[in-house]
Parts: structure tokens; C-alpha cells; sequence
């Protein structure tokens, strides 16, 4: 039973190595697809993308958050991804986590408010020292807008920008982002960095792949603690050892920290027209909103 658990959970983690490298894989190809953000001049995407990212901040009413949201799921359709799949990617994490962070918000004991369902009547004020907690444990109008504001808001933002992820291929985003000047070293640290997660992953799954090939029998608790540190160790000292070799073939190469692509960026009246719309939905959502009050 011992040892098929730790077989079980070598093969899980392996498996998760796995699983990382194809999603990523499957990113790339979902960037390449015909679509209508793929299609888009990745300048023009970033400018529109990142206007309806300051939209989501400026909302205040959790209908009009609604109707953004609504609005990153059409350009998911239309940009050739399903939307479990986009679904699934977005409210996995994140805005699951703001959920959690605003639950507190809801209770009257945290955030005053008009009373939307009373779950436990105390008969009395009950104070905990100088904090009052009031005659009743309830749950507010006032605090499940709030939360559902921030949820919302969270929900659009990451819908938003993992658009951008997905239907941009990386090199072009890096060439984008220099296109608006962010600073060139920031741009190196993130192309590096997309480089050496998947060369650590292939490296992580070949030491896992190596120990499981030369197990005979059952190891200890002690010695699986001893290969965890010590694959930690090695992987550290290959990254750092790696970094170097790799950086300075690049310098000899030419490199001076500019992302080179082989695509040329070109606008066309399609892209402005995109970006047009953005604009004026952007425009009439916000309009909305504060007509609202």
C-alpha cells in the first residue's frame, strides 16, 4: 500500500508537469487560430484590451459589470475559444480568491447595512470589548453589492487580460509592450522567464522520470524528503549555470535586449475599426453607469 502511494504520487506529479506543458502548448496554437482578436494588430488589441481593463475599474454597478463581462466572453467566442474552456480559465483561481476575501463584507457585523436575511437573532447587543456586534448576525443589501462589485470587477479584469494572453502569441506581446516603452530590462525578465518555467519543467519531469526508473523497492520517508531537497538543489544550480551560458550566446549573437520577431506589425482600417468600437462601447458602458448614479 506504501509504496504504490508514493508511486501514485510521483505519477501525479509528473502528470502535473505534463499537463502545464500542454496547456501552455495549447495556448500557442490557440494564439495561431483564425480569429478575431489573433487577426488584430497586437498594438491596437493591447491599447483596446487595456481601456476596457480601466473600464472595470471605473464601474460602480454590478449590471453594468455584468454587461463587460458578457462582452469578454463574445470576443472569446469570436476570437475562436470556447467558452467552458475560457470559463474554466478564468474563474479557476482568482476571482474565486476575491470571493473568498469579500465574504466577510456580506455579514452586519463587519459592514452596516439594511438587513437582508437576519441568520441568528442575539435578543441583545453583544459586545466582544469595545467592538459591538449588534442584536443580530445578518446578512445586508449593501454588503452583497459590494462583494458582487468586487467579484465582478476581478472576474472582467482577468477575462481581459487572459484574452490578450491567449490570442497574442508571446514574442509579439513582448514586441508590443517595447512598442509602449516599458523598459527593456522588465521585457527581458519576462521573455527569460517564459523561457526557464518550461526548461525547469522538462528538467523536474526528467529527475522525477530517472528516480521512478531506478526505484526497486520501497523508499522511506527520510529519503523521499532527501530527494525533494536535494532535486531542489540541483535544479537551483542548473538554472543559475543555464542562465549564464544561455545569456551570453545571446550577446554573441547580436542580442541587446529588443524582442525580434519575425512578423512585422502592420495596421490596417479593420484594426482601427476594432478599436473604434472598443472606444465608443468603453464610452457608452461608463455613460451608463453614472447615469445610474
Amino acid at each position: 500500500m506504501g509504496r504504490s502511494r508514493r508511486e501514485s504520487t510521483i505519477q501525479r506529479t509528473l502528470a502535473g508537469i505534463s499537463h502545464a506543458v500542454r496547456e501552455t502548448v495549447f495556448t500557442e496554437q490557440i494564439a495561431g487560430r483564425p480569429g478575431l482578436l489573433q487577426e488584430t494588430d497586437a498594438r491596437i488589441k493591447t491599447v483596446g484590451l487595456l481601456e476596457l481593463l480601466l473600464l472595470a475599474a471605473l464601474l460602480r454597478h454590478w449590471y453594468v459589470l455584468v454587461a463587460l463581462y458578457a462582452v469578454a466572453l463574445g470576443l472569446a467566442v469570436v476570437s475562436n475559444i470556447t467558452v467552458k474552456f475560457f470559463i474554466k480559465r478564468v474563474w479557476l483561481f482568482i476571482p474565486l480568491f476575491a470571493g473568498i476575501i469579500a465574504l466577510p463584507s456580506i455579514f452586519n457585523i463587519f459592514r452596516a447595512g439594511d438587513p437582508f436575511w437576519t441568520i441568528w437573532d442575539f435578543g441583545q447587543e453583544v459586545t466582544i470589548g469595545s467592538w459591538s456586534l449588534g442584536t443580530s448576525l445578518a446578512i445586508t443589501y449593501q454588503g452583497v453589492k459590494g462583494a458582487a462589485v468586487l467579484v465582478l470587477r476581478v472576474a472582467a479584469s482577468v477575462s481581459l487580460a487572459v484574452l490578450l494572453a491567449l490570442t497574442t502569441k508571446w514574442s509579439d506581446l513582448l514586441k508590443a509592450l517595447r512598442v509602449f516603452f516599458v523598459p527593456r530590462t522588465f521585457v527581458l525578465i519576462l521573455s527569460m522567464t517564459y523561457r526557464y518555467v518550461f526548461l525547469l519543467l522538462s528538467m523536474a519531469g526528467d529527475m522525477f522520470t530517472a528516480r521512478t526508473s531506478r526505484m526497486v523497492g520501497p523508499a522511506s520517508p527520510r529519503e523521499d524528503r532527501r530527494f525533494v531537497a536535494s532535486s531542489m538543489g540541483t535544479l537551483l544550480g542548473k538554472s543559475h549555470t543555464l542562465s549564464n551560458e544561455v545569456y551570453t550566446a545571446m550577446v554573441s549573437r547580436g542580442y541587446n535586449g529588443e524582442p525580434m520577431t519575425l512578423h512585422r506589425f502592420r495596421t490596417a482600417w479593420p484594426d482601427w475599426a476594432w478599436l473604434a468600437g472598443v472606444t465608443l462601447l468603453s464610452a457608452a458602458l461608463l455613460g451608463g453607469d453614472r447615469l445610474l448614479g
